[in-house]
């Protein structure tokens, strides 16, 4: 790969997921703060990330492996996904706001899979090449969240309450019609599939994989992966609502922290794989949540705030050895045969249905613990998560049995 593809490559990722983060880790924020919406309301907005990942699959599998250059694909739904972001910043109320949303997450959720096609078809050693370019779009996530906490504060206390949050909108509206047209000087990435073929949904969900299942071990990671996804949901819906109302500044801003604590972690996954196993490795990460829940519960913005800051440090944790780890576990389970539809069936078990659920749930949690206007109980709040994590993790150490994995397997 030449330095010119590499700069383009690290360039798209970099604005995929300065898109995403620059609107998203705010979201429940700006919709309490602009929009007045309940807390059911903005897990509803959530769980349109859920619909969006059920939906991809059939974009990519159906159209965009077919018909289509990746590139060209990837460009058209950036510039929709740009006309449907600068509508949420108009939007006045959450009846207007939500079927935008929605409507972008289904725009959006594809491009995942789209940015890694177009990279993964320039690379003659994706094991080696695909980190480095991936890199970029968790230093695009970092970027969007110091931009708006230090550069614009557009969450500092004054300018929340004066909703200046609708203005991410607009600054990654900006942003996805840029690369919705630098997409189209993207190398070319033509379609793979093969258009004599009769289309399967069922290989399209990844549903072919379902055999998978006959093993227990495998069932019962697959459960626990969907199951996990409830305390995960808590993460993305209620962290920077939680900040806001306890009064930490720079709350967009202080939880970066999380995305390089998932760089560093990444780089130690490895070797923790290596040396204490699957099993072991999962069960931190299960660990990790239940520890990341009790110390939001526990700690404030004042003497304490050090218990929030680990607590968000810990996402490396949390997400790099149970997600990044059950990603290898699957690609080990598959084979061969099934490797596509494995990842394909475990990311619409969680990104799908679990995080569906686990929005849900969130959202009624929440409510339940309103003690005023924008005023929640954050300590009986957390606490469930941290229960449920440890409940998962009790379940999975009594019933997955130790598999060992070579080291041959393990590739991250």
């Amino acid at each position: 790969m030449n330095k010119f593809i590499r700069f383009q490559l690290s360039l798209m990722m970099f604005l995929e997921f300065f898109i995403w983060g620059g609107w998203f880790v705010t979201l429940g924020t700006f919709l309490g703060y602009n929009l007045n919406a309940t807390d059911v309301q903005i897990s509803t907005a959530f769980s349109t990330q859920s619909w969006g990942a059920i939906i991809a699959p059939f974009i990519i599998g159906l159209i965009a492996d077919r018909f289509f250059n990746a590139e060209r694909i990837l460009g058209f739904l950036h510039i929709v996904g740009s006309v449907l972001l600068y509508m949420m910043y108009i939007s006045t109320d959450f009846a207007e706001f939500y079927p935008l949303v929605l409507g972008y997450m289904i725009a959006y959720m594809p491009t995942l899979a789209l940015v890694n096609s177009v990279s993964f078809n320039q690379m003659k050693d994706p094991a080696k090449e695909f980190s480095f370019i991936r890199v970029f779009g968790t230093i695009g996530w970092i970027v969007a969240g110091l931009v708006i906490s230090y550069v614009f504060y557009w969450d500092a206390p004054d300018a929340r309450q004066d909703g200046m949050l609708k203005y991410t909108f607009l600054m990654v509206s900006i942003a996805s019609a840029f690369l919705g047209l630098f997409s189209f000087t993207l190398p070319k990435t033509p379609p793979t599939a093969d258009r004599s073929k009769k289309v399967s949904i069922v290989e399209t969900l990844g549903l072919d994989a379902l055999g998978l299942l006959k093993d227990r071990n495998f069932l019962m990671f697959f459960l626990a992966s969907v199951l996990i996804c409830i305390p995960l949901a808590f993460y993305y819906q209620n962290t920077n609502p939680f900040l806001s109302e306890i009064g930490v500044n720079n709350p967009t801003g202080l939880m970066t922290i999380g995305q390089v604590s998932e760089v560093l972690f990444m780089l130690l996954l490895p070797f923790f794989f290596k040396k204490f196993g699957f099993k072991m490795t999962i069960i931190a990460g299960m660990l990790a949540w239940t520890l990341r829940y009790i110390l939001f519960a526990y700690g404030n913005s004042g003497e304490l705030i050090f218990m929030l800051l680990i607590g968000i440090a810990l996402h490396g944790i949390c997400y790099d050895f149970f997600f990044v780890s059950g990603q290898i576990y699957t690609d080990f389970k598959a084979g061969t045969k099934f490797k596509s539809s494995a990842q394909g069936l475990i990311t619409l078990a969680t990104y799908g249905v679990g995080m569906l659920i686990g929005f849900y749930v969130a959202g009624l949690i929440t409510n339940a613990y309103l003690t005023g206007e924008k005023m929640h109980d954050w300590e009986t709040i957390w606490l469930y998560p941290a229960a449920f994590a440890f409940g998962v993790m009790v379940l999975f150490v009594l019933f997955f049995k130790n598999e060992k994995i070579d080291k041959k397997d393990i590739e991250i």
